[in-house]
């Protein structure tokens, strides 16, 4: 096992090239495929949900599917909000260990589910909400890789470890098709619509191994649980985890913020959902459910009896709070990280609900249940979207580097504008036609524009950040700003599912497009106008 380590100063040139190199490079490159097992398991359900739909698993509707995507999304925003601290309390090497080790249980779970016809739904709901484990790690990550690296050489180690984890959601997206198709546990489920995978189109009647969706992710985690324990680091500088204490103990300050952040997404959940799908029937407002959980996580974890370093470490981050520029970057950012999750979650299924059926008129009425025999497979061209999306990062913040953070964003935040207007378009069009392929190319282009923008705009937005703020407020607006764009993986899908209930999946584009005008405006008035405190940082 490797051991903590107590003098650690990367910007010492002969300390790095001498030793430290080797374990911060190590570090790194066991954190990348942690990371990226991370964003696969927290947002499968995308893709799972499509395979459902396909083979008529458990007879639940679209909505109820979209629900899925909705509660892992919003599971794993909340998650980051605690997972900002894990590093400081608990150390690197304990946090990465237990939080890629605790993604056995929904990846384990799901592949148990899936292998029995008749499981609740309310069991998927579970499995949604402890893959939201997933989309927590993200925060911790960045924090711990940030301390092994050079100041000079930052956005390398940032990048690689943010760019490639990323990759876990096209890397889910190719995977899970293909995995499908492979008889190696349990028994088939028909295929009662033709489905597909990177490689072809498969017809209906062909056996389908929905399990596998969730053992193959077995594959991964099990060996990374052990080289996470065996291969990474505590750092115990008194700047990064000073007092750490007992193993078991660490873990367990983990394991409490984890349940309070699991705790109040279930709240929120509660508060929205309809009693149809285990909810309150309140059926309150999203917009005003998601404030609730966010100030409730923060306030409550406030509140944990869990030592003076920890209150010092809290009251130190909660400085942010006070500068205006927190704000108005996080929604800037929630434009594109928060819209890059959200589309990530949502492409398959809406190409699936969009595309596969025809709408037609049935007695005057349009209906939108007849399957298309032409239509497009979602799972041979979602991962496209998220693919260009992660490859692009690293040139958005060059390009950032070059021109000023604040202009590349206002380019990129108009250029989705024009790009969703665009897809709300081809949408409309499509669901009101029996053959809706024809206009899936136009649709798909767009959208793979709207997702290399949230890319570049990912780069620019980091850029900003490390001008506007200090360095001792810097880290904690990125794990804030992290936190709450996330929420972009709950919204997008929320928003999608309820309308595409209400027949009218265009309105959904319509008002991201309002959303991005609205963030052009933000941008414009604190780092583009003549008398801005920062212009284009």
């Amino acid at each position: 096992m490797a051991q903590d380590i107590k003098n650690w100063n990367p910007d010492d040139k002969s300390e790095w090239e001498n030793t430290n190199k080797a374990i911060a490079n190590r570090n790194l490159w066991i954190s990348i495929p942690s990371l990226l097992a991370g964003f696969a398991t927290w947002l499968m359900w995308g893709i799972i949900t499509v395979q459902m739909m396909n083979t008529g698993y458990g007879g639940f509707d679209k909505s109820q599917l979209f629900t899925l995507a909705a509660i892992a999304g919003l599971s794993g925003a909340t998650l980051r909000i605690p997972s900002t601290f894990f590093i400081r309390l608990a150390g690197g090497r304990n946090t990465i260990f237990l939080t890629t080790a605790l993604l056995i249980l929904p990846a384990l779970g799901l592949g148990i589910a899936l292998s029995a016809p008749d499981t609740p739904f309310w069991h998927f709901q579970i499995l949604a909400l402890l893959s939201g484990f997933g989309g927590g790690n993200f925060a911790s990550s960045m924090s711990n890789i940030s301390f092994f690296f050079p100041k000079k050489i930052q956005g390398y180690s940032l990048g690689m470890n943010a760019g490639l984890g990323n990759f876990g959601v096209t890397t889910m997206q190719i995977v899970i098709p293909l995995v499908m198709t492979l008889a190696i546990t349990g028994n088939p489920t028909e295929l009662q619509i033709a489905s597909g995978t990177l490689i072809g189109k498969i017809p209906a009647g062909t056996d389908t191994y929905l399990q596998n969706a969730g053992y193959v992710w077995l594959i991964l985690l099990i060996p990374l649980s052990f080289a996470t324990w065996m291969g990474m680091n505590n750092i115990t500088e008194d700047h990064v985890s000073p007092n750490i204490g007992s193993t078991l103990g660490a873990l367990i300050k983990i394991i409490v913020m984890l349940i309070l952040g699991l705790s109040t997404a279930t709240f929120g959940l509660y508060l929205m959902l309809p009693e149809v799908v285990n909810g309150s029937g309140l059926l309150i407002s999203k917009w005003i459910v998601l404030p609730i959980v966010i100030v409730l996580t923060v306030l409550l974890l406030k509140l944990l009896p869990l030592g003076n370093d920890y209150k010092e470490g809290i009251n130190r981050q909660y400085k942010i709070f006070s500068n205006k520029h927190t704000w108005a970057m996080t929604i800037i950012y929630t434009m594109t990280f928060g819209s890059f999750i959200g589309y990530a979650a949502t492409l398959a299924l809406s190409i699936k609900v969009i595309f596969g059926f025809q709408h037609i008129l049935v007695d005057g009425v349009m209906t939108h249940n007849t399957v298309n025999p032409n239509s497009p497979s979602a799972l041979t061209y979602a991962w496209m979207g998220a693919f260009v999306g992660a490859l692009i990062r690293p040139i958005g913040g060059m390009i950032a580097d070059k021109m000023g953070g604040a202009k590349v964003t206002q380019i990129i935040s108009a250029v989705m504008v024009v790009s969703a207007l665009g897809v709300a378009y081809f949408m409309k069009q499509a669901y009101s036609l029996a053959t809706p392929e024809e206009f899936f190319y136009p649709f798909l282009i767009l959208f793979v524009v709207l997702f290399a923008m949230t890319g570049i705009g990912n780069g620019s937005t980091f850029r900003t950040i490390s001008q506007v703020f200090n360095k001792e407020q810097a880290g904690p607006v990125l794990g804030w700003t992290s936190a709450v764009a996330a929420y972009g993986a709950f919204i997008i899908p929320k928003v999608f599912g309820e309308q595409i209930k209400l027949t009218t999946p265009e309105n959904a584009l319509y008002g991201f497009a309002i959303f991005y005008a609205i963030c052009m405006i933000i941008n414009w008035w604190f780092y583009l106008r003549k008398d801005a405190e920062f212009y284009n940082p």
